[in-house]
């Protein structure tokens, strides 16, 4: 700039007067409070800060989405092993009620011996005394563990429970029955033990079959074609 243009620049100033700026507080016409005006932002570091948004906020979506798929992997994994955790403790109860019911059984099967002998003792009139007492008390636990017997004189004959060591004719009979009981059968729940062992009575030679009771709807046919007649 030559020393004309400054000479200029100053003349320019001169006739403009200085800058009065207010920075009261207060207002002197209104009395209220001022809020304080924020300083102008240089306009480069404006435009500078708009294009660093949009970058930002890509980024910040980007790695949002990334811990997303972290965290999708993370809970799958957990329900996969959470999943396999009770199939495994399903696994191992069922396999350690097996094996307990396997061992009772087992130990049970090993009395049945003794119980017969009390029972035969029992019926001659043998069971008396400290022996007695021992014997019930042998009855019992064996009870408290699930130990049922069955079989039963009148019983109709099933093979799946009953084992046959005699056959007789017996008089009063339509067909195989369980006229005396050797042995009685021993369970526990739905599992047999020890067939019950029966002498199964058979009908006498030339006793006549009772013929089977009619139906109530061959009652009804009957009925019906003698109203007809």
């Amino acid at each position: 700039m030559t020393d004309s243009e400054h000479e200029e620049q100053r003349e320019a100033d001169q006739q403009r007067g200085p800058t009065v700026r207010d920075r009261r507080r207060i207002d002197p016409e209104t009395y209220q409070v001022r809020e304080p005006q924020p300083a102008a932002a240089p306009a480069g570091s404006a435009d500078a800060s708009s294009d660093e948004v949009p970058a930002s906020t890509a980024e910040g979506n980007h790695q949002v989405e990334e811990l997303q798929g972290q965290l999708s992997e993370r809970t799958a994994d957990l329900q996969r092993l959470q999943a396999e955790y009770v199939n495994y403790k399903r696994r191992v109860d069922r396999d350690r009620d097996l094996a307990r019911k396997v061992a009772l059984e087992g130990f049970v099967r090993d009395l049945l011996p003794v119980l017969d002998d009390l029972r035969s003792a029992r019926e001659h009139g043998e069971l008396v005394g400290a022996f007695k007492a021992v014997g019930e008390q042998v009855e019992r636990v064996t009870g408290k563990h699930g130990l049922e017997t069955f079989g039963a004189k009148g019983d109709r004959f099933d093979p799946h429970i009953h084992e046959a060591l005699m056959h007789v004719e017996a008089e009063g009979v339509d067909g195989p029955t369980c006229v005396e009981i050797l042995q009685p059968g021993y369970r526990i729940g739905e599992r047999i033990l020890r067939p019950a062992r029966v002498a199964v009575g058979e009908p006498a030679a030339g006793t006549p079959t009772p013929a089977p009771e009619p139906s109530p709807n061959e009652v009804g046919d009957d009925e019906s074609a003698a109203a007809e007649q």
